[in-house]
């Protein structure tokens, strides 16, 4: 926990110092690759030339002058990077490298600076039941270092999940297209049409950030576990080979039916373990991108 102010300042300075050499040694490429250019507005339009993609022919101009036209579009020149993080209880576990919420937080931050340093904006929303804080998006370093102190210093008020809500309020406050980043543990089961209505609009990447334990139990007895989000308190017989299968079915399933609604909201999933080397796994998902 971060208890002290010094404490919250170094940990900011200490994310912005790793968040830079990544993006200087290793995302500035693959980030300007993966989201340049995914951001066009059209300009105006010519005679089709040799060479020209077909796909961009205006048929309504063309026929108009009996001759061939097409379109002509040119890259926005900044980007707007939103990260929709949640901070709900859940996230508080970790068994093993760290807890989800540094996970998130982390990945959070590095993902804030490589917008910032390639010169685009970079905003974010809290939310756990409700959206707790809205951080609009902009481009300072300034403002890179007041968004990750907001996020460490977070303290959520409510306990719960509801990422129906966060998206909802996303799409009602950026009207311009950006880059979203969902960054939880995806643990709620009713967000599939909010979902689909940003991915109509914008560039959506979910960040399903998952503890060991949370795919499998260990042989360990009895163990008495607590939902973090309701308070729910179950004996749960470790020991028993059932019960660990029937725990480890359901992650699978749930990991599934999250792949399944981000595949037809035309939106990306990664996910990434808490003990897992998470540059590695953004650093070929921007190169997939290319």
């Amino acid at each position: 926990m971060l208890s002290t102010t010094e404490d919250i300042i170094r940990k900011v300075r200490e994310l912005e110092i790793i968040s830079k050499k990544l993006t200087t040694h290793l995302f500035t490429g693959e980030y300007h690759a993966a989201f340049k250019g995914k951001g066009m507005r059209f300009r105006e339009v010519r005679e089709y030339a040799p060479g020209d993609d077909v796909r961009f022919i205006d048929w309504n101009v063309s026929a108009r002058f009996n001759n061939t036209f097409s379109k002509v579009f040119e890259e926005e020149r900044e980007l707007s990077v939103m990260l929709i993080i949640d901070t709900s209880s859940s996230n508080l576990f970790g068994s093993r490298g760290a807890r989800k919420r540094d996970r998130i937080n982390e990945m959070a931050a590095v993902l804030a600076f490589s917008a910032i340093n390639n010169q685009d904006k970079a905003g974010a929303i809290l939310f756990n039941e409700h959206v707790e804080q809205y951080i609009p998006p902009k481009k300072s370093r300034q403002h890179g270092l007041y968004l990750v102190r907001n996020l460490l210093t977070a303290e959520p008020r409510h306990a719960g999940t509801n990422l129906s809500e966060a998206m909802r309020y996303f799409n009602r406050n950026i009207k311009q297209r950006s880059i979203a980043f969902i960054l939880s543990d995806f643990i709620d089961s009713d967000f599939e049409n909010a979902l689909r209505i940003i991915g109509k609009k914008h560039d959506v990447i979910g960040i399903k950030v998952y503890d060991v334990m949370d795919m499998e139990l260990p042989d360990a007895g009895l163990i008495k576990m607590k939902d973090m989000e309701t308070g729910n308190q179950q004996w749960v017989d470790t020991s028993n080979a059932e019960v660990r299968y029937r725990y480890h079915q359901h992650f699978i399933q749930h990991a599934e039916w999250c792949k399944t609604v981000f595949r037809k909201s035309g939106a990306d999933l990664l996910h990434i373990r808490t003990d897992e080397d998470y540059v590695k796994i953004l650093q070929q998902f921007f190169r997939n991108r290319m």
